[in-house]
């Protein structure tokens, strides 16, 4: 958990200091500050009111004890484990087995489950799945990645200003190497968004370790994304194929990864997530 906490800060810090070098070679102060103010802007709109879009998005439905009996049970039984408030819980009509969780904070967490993953799982197994869940919710991973997407957000802002309006007005009076400037408008974008998927990807195994030790059981886990991957394979997503900047929040990524794509997933290769898992067990 602690490998998984200092890789994530070390990942923060180099696209906090990939937005300084933007900023100082492109924008300027005033330039930085800048696209930090309308990426901020953009993604704590997000930030607030993700939940409320995403479930809307997925067309989730609401449950309680009554409707949905044995994923409630599961959901309230595993947030006391976790010390955590109750979250809302939601069902999502798909087939594709998947789930999520979303919210601002933890006294605002929601956490969503397919009907597909609630036909394929066990009740063992659907237990590992909430406890990753929450563990998001107990992470704040949300809170890590919008404050990411913000950053990487203002980069390509920035970029784009560099572009559009030209270099600072240091490199204007004959400061600064404009082969650079060009250079690093085209590159720092694309290095902010794989240090971007790659926070994702390392929050997503603290997940896997938070929820095996919610749960007390790695191997439920570790047996339902087995499952689950094999299953989502051959069953897309239509709502994550028509938006896909929602596929990061699932526990495995509904839209199809491999090869060079990889580079590009917001999920870490269920394979180490699964043998990670049964080292632990």
């Amino acid at each position: 958990m602690i490998g998984n906490w200092f890789k994530t800060g070390i990942l923060m810090a180099g696209i906090i200091a990939l937005f300084g070098a933007i900023g100082a070679v492109i924008g300027g102060q005033q330039g930085m500050l800048l696209a930090l103010a309308i990426g901020g802007a953009m993604n704590l709109f997000a930030y607030w009111f993700s939940d409320k879009m995403v479930l809307s998005l997925y067309r989730a439905q609401e449950v309680d004890e009554g409707s949905a009996p044995q994923l409630y049970r599961i959901v309230r039984e595993l947030a006391g484990r976790a010390r955590l408030p109750m979250p809302r819980v939601y069902v999502i009509e798909e087939d594709q087995p998947n789930a999520f969780a979303t919210g601002r904070n933890p006294d605002h967490a929601a956490v969503a489950a397919t009907t597909g993953i609630l036909h394929l799982l066990t009740a063992r197994e659907l237990r590992g799945v909430i406890a990753h869940e929450l563990a998001h919710v107990k992470h704040r991973d949300i809170l890590i990645s919008t404050i990411s997407a913000t950053i990487a957000g203002a980069i390509s802002t920035l970029a784009n200003f560099g572009m559009l309006f030209g270099r600072s007005s240091d490199d204007r009076e004959g400061g600064g190497n404009p082969i650079l400037a060009i250079v690093v408008m085209i590159v720092a974008p694309i290095a902010a968004m794989l240090i971007q998927l790659a926070i994702s990807r390392a929050r997503e195994f603290g997940a896997d370790e938070g929820g095996a030790e919610i749960s007390g059981d790695p191997h439920a886990l570790a047996d339902a994304l087995a499952k689950i991957d094999a299953y989502a394979r051959g069953v897309p997503m239509a709502t994550a194929e028509a938006h896909p900047a929602t596929a990061q929040m699932m526990i495995i990524n509904p839209l199809v990864d491999g090869g060079w794509r990889s580079l590009f997933s917001t999920h870490p290769s269920t394979e180490e997530r699964i043998a990670r898992l049964r080292a632990m067990a």
